[in-house]
């Protein structure tokens, strides 16, 4: 009770300790974050030209990218191109601000008619766009409780909108790049005027490089005097020793076992319940649902389709017939013959494809999908009773393109052509000549018929079991125990990184100049998560981390972080150094050449006179030499007859003679040349416009910090 009693006693002063705790506890992220704006920068993932992007804004737009690419698009892919997209509209929208650039509604209606008047959803009776027809629409899915349709509509006439002002804010750019006559000429002389010379090579390779020294000084003043070529974004390198998760020999082993098991009858101990093997099964798909790691494939295979190490034992199997067990990819494998049936090798159909809003192939489609399936039975009815309506439907309502002008006839196909869309396939191979159905796949619902068959032949439908080949639990426990204790004897003595897994016999890997934004490692696959430690302002050059992947651990050494600016020397190096020590041998070279006589400077290197005739400085290449843009344009500064004094070219140093100098012939006006530079000027309008306007935009790019 004293105790008490004293701290009562002493409650403002305890509140007072733990409110200063606590506000230090603040105060100190608030510095490691980068001062008390963090808040707001907790929230952003980028600034473009002072516009914020918010977290919640744009993670909804990478999950809603990764929706509409389906799981093979990564989340970095996804955030990627939405901070591409993000940026280049920012950028635009500025532009379409500052020209006063806008749409009005009375527009879009208008841009909208021209996208919709072939869509049979919005025509009359006649055929003819109506716009009662789209009002009514409208109508429809704006009172439907689901307003995923409704919302959907709006960011339509929102693309519709942001279409037209880049198309207007490009022309208007386009509208402002022409050529003068006087320009076309000029583009006219650089084809046609011509020069022919002699000259001498005295080529770079002439001095070995051992003779000449290059230095870190003379690295550092290349790369100051060409700082704009070396600019560098933030770098991360790292080493690492990869422990793999493989099954051992008793891993196999025990795999087949499991597998051999299947062959006979079993008790279950949980229900007290005999198991039938799998010969005796009558439920394939269920006995492979319950013990395979593959799923049951409800198809029919040709021989050849089956795995080559052996189709030829399964293949001549009866129905019933069990075969195995067998290895097969990193499979223990055992299969059934389940059934035996002829089916031709090649097959006729034709199909009406119906699209539904949603779908990646819909475009501008708003039917919904119940709708859809509706019209597919209504349009399959039909044409069950008069299959010569197929011809005249397909061309109305189709959505492959391809078929659709044939009347819906695809051609003659062999099981493999539609391989990506399995039940398609199924019906029109397992089916007969003269059947109509519909078939759902992934691009829409499909009104299918089946026009002939051809070269029927042995088909089987083999039910297999298949157990993977892993490593055990004792075998991932132990390739722990050694990821664990190489992480433990290179964190106690980092220097020795790589000594260390050499004494034990470990295979280091260096991975160089990693970006910020960089996804996988080599060979490696998808490793976000170190990538982002590599970054993170807390590591440091020489720490270790062991991570978790898919097939094991990777334990991982920082041994470079090169922050965003100019390149260091030891970085520029590789690159600068031939560079330098080509400036400092065309030097050398010059030095040494006296004299206007190519002859005696040719005989001094121990090279010959060149020739080389009809240059143009559209085409800046000289026979025998190579591309030198630099030679060239010396030498459609000289006279007819002068020689030149050394010129330092991309492979050695030069003297060149003008031997004669041919004038274009003179043209009564010059516009086809004036023509042709507009238009090659305006075509990569659309791209280099916004590459500069990205250029000069402010940027903040802080998505390495939430991805």
């Amino acid at each position: 009770m004293a105790i008490l009693s004293k701290i009562r006693q002493r409650s403002i002063f305890l509140i007072a300790i733990i409110a200063l705790a606590l506000f230090a506890f603040v105060l100190t992220d608030v510095i490691k974050n980068g001062g008390l704006s963090t808040g707001k920068s907790q929230r952003i993932v980028g600034t473009v030209n002072g516009d914020d992007l918010s977290q919640q804004d744009f993670a909804e737009k990478v999950d809603q990218t990764r929706d509409r690419y389906g799981r093979g698009f990564t989340t970095t892919q996804a955030v990627n191109q939405v901070w591409e997209q993000e940026v280049r509209r920012i950028v635009l929208d500025g532009q379409y601000d500052e020209l006063g650039i806008t749409i009005e509604g009375d527009r879009v209606g208008a841009i909208m008619q021209d996208a919709l008047r072939d869509n049979p959803t919005f025509q009359d009776e006649n055929g003819v766009y109506s716009q009662a027809k789209l009002n009514e629409y409208l109508a429809t899915i704006r009172s439907n409780p689901d307003q995923s349709m409704y919302n959907s509509w709006v960011e339509y006439e929102n693309t519709l909108a942001k279409n037209e002002k880049q198309n207007i804010y490009f022309n208007l750019i386009k509208a402002g790049l022409n050529t003068t006559f006087k320009e076309g000429e000029m583009a006219y002389g650089f084809e046609n005027n011509t020069r022919d010379i002699e000259f001498v090579q005295v080529a770079y390779t002439s001095i070995n490089d051992d003779d000449v020294s290059v230095t870190k000084e003379d690295i550092k003043n290349y790369i100051n005097t060409h700082k704009e070529d070396y600019k560098t974004d933030a770098k991360r390198s790292l080493r690492f020793v990869k422990f793999e998760e493989r099954p051992t020999q008793a891993d196999e082993l025990a795999v087949r076992k499991e597998v051999e098991a299947l062959l006979n009858e079993r008790v279950d101990s949980r229900y007290n319940d005999t198991l039938p093997s799998f010969a005796e099964a009558k439920d394939l798909p269920a006995f492979v649902a319950e013990n395979s790691d593959i799923n049951y494939v409800d198809r029919y295979f040709f021989k050849t389709e089956l795995p080559a190490a052996t189709r030829d034992s399964i293949f001549k199997m009866n129905e019933g017939d069990v075969y195995g067990p067998y290895k097969d990819n990193g499979y223990w494998k055992i299969s059934k013959m389940e059934s035996v049936k002829q089916l031709p090798d090649s097959v006729q159909a034709s199909h009406i494809l119906l699209v539904y809003a949603g779908l990646q192939n819909a475009g501008d489609e708003t039917r919904s999908k119940a709708d859809t399936k509706a019209l597919a039975d209504s349009l399959a009815s039909v044409i069950r009773k008069d299959k010569s309506k197929m011809a005249t439907l397909a061309p109305e309502y189709s959505a492959d393109g391809v078929s659709r002008e044939k009347g819906g006839d695809l051609g003659y196909a062999t099981k493999n052509t539609f391989a990506s869309t399995p039940a398609f396939s199924n019906y029109i191979f397992e089916g007969k000549t003269g059947d109509v159905g519909v078939v759902e796949s992934p691009y829409g619902f499909h009104v299918i018929k089946i026009d002939d068959q051809k070269n029927p032949q042995r088909a089987v439908k083999v039910a297999t079991v298949a157990k993977v080949i892993e490593p055990s639990q004792s075998t991932v426990d132990e390739t722990f125990t050694k990821a664990t204790k190489f992480e433990m004897a290179v964190t106690k003595d980092k220097e020795n990184f790589a000594t260390i897994a050499k004494d034990s016999i470990y295979n280091v890997r260096p991975v160089n100049n990693i970006g910020e934004m960089d996804e996988t490692l080599p060979g490696q696959g998808p490793q976000r998560e170190l990538i982002r430690w590599a970054f993170d302002e807390d590591s440091k050059v020489g720490d270790i981390k062991r991570f978790t992947v898919d097939s094991g651990f990777l334990v991982v050494q920082l041994t470079e972080k090169i922050e965003k600016g100019t390149m260091s020397v030891d970085e520029a190096s590789a690159s600068v150094t031939p560079l330098v020590r080509k400036e400092k041998k065309a030097k050398m070279i010059m030095d040494k050449i006296s004299g206007s006589d190519l002859s005696k400077i040719a005989s001094d290197y121990n090279t010959s006179v060149q020739t080389a005739s009809a240059l143009n400085l559209m085409n800046p290449t000289i026979a025998g030499a190579g591309r030198e843009p630099k030679v060239m344009g010396k030498v459609f500064g000289l006279e007819e007859g002068q020689v030149s004094k050394p010129i330092e070219g991309d492979k050695g140093v030069y003297v060149v003679k003008v031997n004669k100098i041919t004038p274009a012939q003179k043209m009564e006006n010059y516009a086809s040349f004036s023509l042709q530079k507009t238009n090659a000027d305006r075509a990569a309008v659309n791209t280099q416009v916004v590459t500069a306007l990205k250029e000069v935009a402010e940027i903040e790019d802080n998505r390495a910090t939430f991805y």
